[in-house]
């Protein structure tokens, strides 16, 4: 597989570049991609939750401080738990104290959680403050800090509420892999593998053909590996910025993985509960002749290989179903379900069953 520009690509929106995906082996081109976004005379906020924070926050504060006026930093306790509008509140009232006005700039430190929740903040605050995404865990990298979309859980529905916003820029350090556990960096290779099934089969196929290297953290496997999904996701990203069509093929999985991450209360990571319903789909798929079971086959070898448990226990399948009702996704009544007709080429439906759903669930419980 070739991948050119490895360490650069622009997000375009309506022939407008709107910021760089910058993917480097370290912090040290941070200061100098900060530098070029002219922000000098301005203050910053690093926002990040208590695990990252005892890892990254120091160094990163020193870098960004060469780079503005002014850094400060506001730190949650970290999980999903804390994604709630109670932090935002929190977050801002930090900004008020210290006086952000809307020149000023937001800058996102950690995974998932505190990505959507900085930048929902950012959205909001004063009407709209910019922000920047230093995602620190596979599944940031890969998926949640590219396209813009921010948001944070109310009460046990997931990202009810939230906004359109766009970053200003991504940076992603490969190396801090290195420190991500094997739970979050299996959880992250769910997405990973959802962007070949969806968009592009030999990407697919490149990962199951290079997954000992993917395993073992491989640094250039991994680059690769990543700016790979993130040209998929830019791609989907820039055909459709609102999701109103073509960007909502990237929930494949995601209707009854979000149902599943519900009912387990929070306790299965995303990329783990994206996998799951990526395999549910997949049985919809066979059943209906879109993919082969060979092809089924394969990508739960894949997922064993890259530590996805594709089983879980303990759950009603009639009650995840009853949870899909509550989706985002549901339009007019009738849930948005995104199949795949072959690897590489997925599209929305609208006529998925209860009954359909019923016997696809019985492949991950």
């Amino acid at each position: 597989m070739n991948i050119q520009n490895t360490d650069r690509m622009t997000v375009h929106l309506e022939g407008k570049a709107i910021y760089d995906i910058v993917t480097a082996d370290s912090f040290d081109r941070l200061k100098e991609e900060i530098g070029a976004l002219d922000i000098g005379t301005r203050k910053i906020c690093i926002v990040t939750d208590s695990n990252v924070a005892s890892l990254y926050l120091h160094e990163v504060s020193g870098i960004l401080s060469g780079c503005c006026r002014y850094v400060t930093s506001f730190v949650f306790p970290a999980g999903e738990a804390h994604k709630n509008l109670d932090t935002v509140a929190s977050l801002y009232e930090h900004l008020i104290q210290e006086h952000f006005d809307r020149k000023d700039v937001l800058v996102a430190l950690g995974g998932g959680v505190t990505g959507d929740l900085c930048g929902f903040a950012a959205a909001t605050y004063l009407r709209g403050v910019r922000f920047i995404q230093i995602p620190t865990t596979l599944l940031s990298q890969v998926d949640s800090s590219i396209g813009g979309k921010t948001g944070v859980d109310f009460a046990s529905y997931k990202n009810m509420v939230g906004a359109f916003h766009m970053p200003m820029l991504v940076y992603t350090n490969v190396s801090v892999l290195k420190t991500l556990d094997e739970e979050q960096f299996s959880a992250g290779m769910g997405e990973v593998i959802k962007h070949g099934l969806i968009r592009d089969k030999e990407y697919y196929t490149w990962l199951l053909e290079n997954q000992a290297a993917i395993h073992e953290r491989d640094q250039t496997a991994c680059l690769t590996m990543i700016v790979g999904s993130n040209r998929i996701k830019r791609e989907v990203v820039e055909i459709d910025p609102r999701e109103q069509n073509e960007r909502a093929t990237l929930n494949f999985g995601h209707t009854l993985g979000h149902a599943i991450e519900k009912l387990m209360d929070f306790k299965l990571l995303h990329g783990r509960c994206v996998a799951l319903g990526a395999a549910a789909a997949l049985e919809i798929c066979r059943s209906r002749g879109l993919v082969s079971a060979e092809e089924v086959a394969d990508y739960r070898k894949a997922a064993k290989a890259f530590g996805i448990s594709l089983h879980v226990a303990g759950l009603d399948s009639k009650a995840v179903i009853a949870a899909t009702k509550n989706d985002k996704k549901m339009e007019a009544g009738v849930i948005r379900f995104i199949l795949l007709n072959g690897i590489g080429h997925a599209y929305i439906d609208t006529t998925v069953t209860e009954a359909e759903m019923e016997h696809a669930l019985s492949a991950v419980m």
